[in-house]
């Protein structure tokens, strides 16, 4: 059963909304004004809002700003309800990213059928991008919103590469947006003394590249392959026409950053109070969600030290002395590249 937030400040109102709804099989949760409503959002996870624009302490514009900076709300469908029907009103709640917008007094027909064409796009938006390649042509065959667009993303071109081949090196020209599609790539810095420090890893299903396309920059890090992979490379036009001229792949990509974005804040407030010990489990909890997502014991991953240590933030020599001393302990288990992790959550729990 799909769920439905109501935020309407008049009671009437939203009393209607809710019944409407609920006698059309939605499961209600309701909100009386902005500020409960962003709560609402944020902690009942709906499938859907309808949100009045006029609510005092905060309205409806003000509502759909905050929810659009949260990674985990910035992809639900977002209907304005309101009795003004000026322009100004219409074009700054669609430049907002507003899916739709119904005037009152409204048709219960109009509005039902608003709802279930949102949800309806919504689900077939989510279901195309698996994060695979399959679902990556899926994806954007279903974002794309004109026919140019299906002979900017015909042919795309395949390239394999070997472990430890480069995919681009600092200061090259932006041409591509890469997707993974099988294999592990590094995405790394140079320090001044030759360190490597790496900034993302990236598996299967991932997109990677894109913030030179957006900014219209060179390459500022190197990426290489940490195992042999597939790519799929997207041009820059293909991709940037997709995402500033549709609001669906623009929405599910700006998604996607937000929960980088989010990641790389955490892990630098990691690298910044945890002790050593701490680092390297969350290095090797890192390995293990890459290569082998939802397991939890006897994960094996096949890592480099010096790949595991410049995620880790710390020198070789100190992440083979935690690596012995995880052994001692009976966490892990050691054999060349290949490391038996035998239980995440004791990992996990290892304090800051």
């Amino acid at each position: 059963m799909k769920k439905i937030l109501v935020i309407e400040d008049n009671y009437e109102v939203r009393e209607n909304l809710c019944e409407i709804l609920e006698l059309s099989g939605y499961d209600i949760i309701s909100a009386p004004n902005g500020v409960e409503g962003v709560k609402a959002a944020t902690t009942g996870d709906p499938d859907l809002i309808i949100c009045d624009v006029m609510m005092p302490e905060l309205d409806g514009f003000g509502v759909l700003k905050i929810l659009n900076k949260n990674p985990k709300t910035n992809g639900i469908p977002f209907i304005f309800l309101t009795a003004k029907a000026e322009k100004t009103d219409f074009r700054k709640g669609m430049g907002l990213g507003a899916d739709d917008y119904i005037t009152k007094p409204f048709d219960d027909t109009e509005l039902l059928e608003a709802i279930e064409m949102r949800l309806q796009r919504s689900a077939k938006i989510k279901s195309a991008f698996d994060q695979s390649d399959e679902g990556l042509h899926r994806f954007i065959n279903e974002a794309k919103a004109h026919e140019e667009f299906q002979k900017l993303s015909e042919n795309r071109e395949v390239r394999k590469y070997q472990a430890k081949d480069f995919i681009y090196e600092e200061g090259q020209n932006a041409r591509w947006l890469y997707f993974l599609v099988t294999g592990q790539v590094k995405c790394y810095h140079i320090n001044e003394f030759g360190k490597e420090l790496i900034t993302n890893l990236y598996s299967e299903g991932e997109f990677f590249g894109y913030f030179p396309l957006i900014q219209e920059t060179r390459y500022s890090d190197f990426a290489k392959a940490i195992s042999d992979c597939e790519i799929r490379l997207i041009p820059k036009e293909d991709f940037s026409l997709l995402l500033f001229n549709n609001r669906d792949f623009g929405a599910q990509f700006i998604k996607m950053l937000a929960n980088r974005a989010e990641n790389a804040e955490q892990k630098l407030i990691e690298l910044a109070y945890s002790s050593v010990r701490k680092k390297v489990a969350n290095a090797l909890i890192t390995m293990a969600d890459k290569q082998c997502s939802g397991q939890s014991e006897n994960v094996e991953i096949k890592v480099v030290r010096d790949d595991l240590a410049a995620i880790a933030g710390t020198a070789k020599e100190t992440l083979i002395r935690m690596l012995s001393e995880f052994k001692s302990d009976g966490l892990i288990e050691v054999d060349g590249t290949l490391i038996k992790i035998l239980s995440i959550d004791q990992l996990d729990a290892i304090p800051q």
